[in-house]
């Protein structure tokens, strides 16, 4: 008989092409999650998400012979004596490329290596080892471009995706482990249920995973390319990324998935999943991303934090329509469109000269689909501190930016429904409306909708000083 061993569940949580499950189910095999504290540890978004997911993904171990056994605490502790307890010569568990995660897997490797046994790691989240693609100079890229032609080129032969399997088989006296319940992931009082319309929008679970991807292969794919920057169209994007980041469905699945199904859309929702592996490039290679930025330069950048811009940002109270809507959705469904997403980020480190840090850990809190290497590159982005970025000068006007993309303000409508009434002329400029259009459309502006927190021009002289300062020239 095979000896037993451990499948140590991360952001994998499928049963579906996922190889660390296929190498540990060769004999007895014990599902783990453990639950970490610390500063990678899930925000407030996440967890809501993460408990129904385990849920989930408990039903169908189990359905499978083999429950799932919670967790928490220290799993480089948790799980050698884990090990231990049931004699595992092996523990498989997906890769991460979290700074945080590779030092925790380092020592539970060193840990289990004392005692005779091994770690396993496999690629469950990736298409691609992130260490393994370099340029011609042997280095790591830093350029999105040449990284997504490098890595589409290797994906021509991806290997298919593997089969869940049928059945499994359990360790005899495997211990209990927690109940979902005691791991307190969703909110209680008396705290606000501010979770509340989350289940809505989503259907966390390997089964929701994989009927998102079949709607919006049905639906959203042959019209992406063109659809992708309307925040208000139906499936103009995919919806996936919170299945991705909890590994309810693997990219690999989709990837397969979206070119069998191909059309005009394909190619630019493809570049989509490899900016998901530049991230995770990104950090693996420069895993300081998350906190400092990847220029040197920006470490004196001249921020003006202010508590109470950074909360009129986050509650959507800032006046400009376009960015309130994206954080307003932001804060009742636990995610932003994409495009609003660049415009709010925008606004925050530029208009507002908030630092990017602060941006960040606000989306992490309160994103469903909160991964620490796209937050943190995208931020990075946005701010003109990535290795790949968006010149610091590339300023939107959250006016302009929300007429180009939400020109007769069907998604401002929809979260900000005080704005409803105004005609399209004002609806992203509601400071600029005459007298007579706001009573009009029973707008008090700075009582029923907020004014202007920054005057734009001002915001845009503002950062475009701060700049100039630390490029050390005047004339920038």
């Amino acid at each position: 008989m095979s000896p037993p061993a451990i499948l140590w569940f991360r952001q994998d949580l499928r049963l579906a092409d996922n190889p660390a499950l296929a190498a540990a189910a060769a004999g007895p095999v014990l599902p783990v999650y453990v639950l970490e504290d610390g500063p990678e540890a899930p925000g407030g978004a996440a967890r809501w998400w993460l408990h129904h997911s385990l849920a989930a993904l408990g039903r169908a171990l189990a359905g499978r012979g083999a429950p799932l056994v919670l967790l928490r605490g220290d799993p480089r502790r948790l799980i050698p004596d884990l090990a231990a307890r049931i004699g595992a010569r092996e523990v498989h568990a997906g890769r991460q490329t979290e700074p945080g995660a590779r030092r925790r897997d380092a020592e539970t490797h060193a840990a289990l290596e004392r005692a005779g046994r091994r770690l396993v790691l496999h690629r469950t989240a990736l298409l691609h080892e992130p260490h393994l693609l370099r340029t011609g100079a042997g280095r790591p890229y830093a350029v999105y471009t040449p990284f997504s032609r490098a890595l589409f080129a290797l994906l021509q032969e991806l290997p298919p995706p593997l089969p869940p399997p049928a059945r499994l088989q359990a360790v005899p006296g495997a211990p209990a482990g927690e109940r979902l319940e005691a791991l307190a992931l969703l909110p209680r009082p008396p705290q606000p249920d501010w979770a509340a319309e989350f289940a809505t929008h989503w259907t966390p679970g390997e089964d929701g995973a994989e009927a998102r991807l079949a709607a919006f292969l049905a639906h959203g794919l042959a019209t992406y390319a063109e659809r992708r920057n309307d925040p208000a169209a139906p499936w103009g994007t995919s919806g996936l990324s919170p299945h991705l980041h909890h590994g309810e469905i693997s990219p690999r699945q989709v990837w397969h998935a979206a070119r069998a199904k191909g059309g005009a859309g394909l190619e630019t929702f493809l570049k989509e999943l490899l900016w998901r592996e530049f991230a995770h490039h990104l950090l693996w290679h420069r895993p300081e991303m998350p906190e400092r930025p990847l220029r040197p330069e920006f470490a004196a950048f001249p921020w003006r934090p202010d508590p109470r811009l950074l909360r009129a940002w986050q509650r959507g109270r800032t006046g400009y329509p376009i960015v309130d809507a994206g954080m307003r959705q932001l804060w009742r469904i636990g995610w932003m469109h994409n495009r609003v997403r660049m415009i709010a980020a925008s606004f925050l480190v530029k208009h507002l000269l908030q630092p990017w840090q602060e941006g960040q850990a606000w989306f992490r809190d309160t994103l469903l689909d909160a991964d620490i290497a796209a937050n943190s590159a995208s931020w990075q982005w946005v701010a003109g501190s990535g290795a790949d970025a968006a010149p610091y000068f590339r300023i939107f006007n959250p006016v302009l930016q929300g007429e180009k993309f939400d020109p007769a303000g069907a998604y401002v409508r929809r979260w900000c429904p005080e704005l409803a009434a105004l005609p399209d002329r004002y609806i992203h400029r509601p400071h600029e409306a005459p007298e007579i259009v706001l009573r009009g459309a029973g707008i008090r502006l700075g009582v029923d909708y907020p004014a202007p927190i920054v005057d734009l021009a001002a915001g845009r002289a503002a950062a475009l000083a701060a700049f100039a300062a630390i490029r050390g020239d005047a004339a920038a």
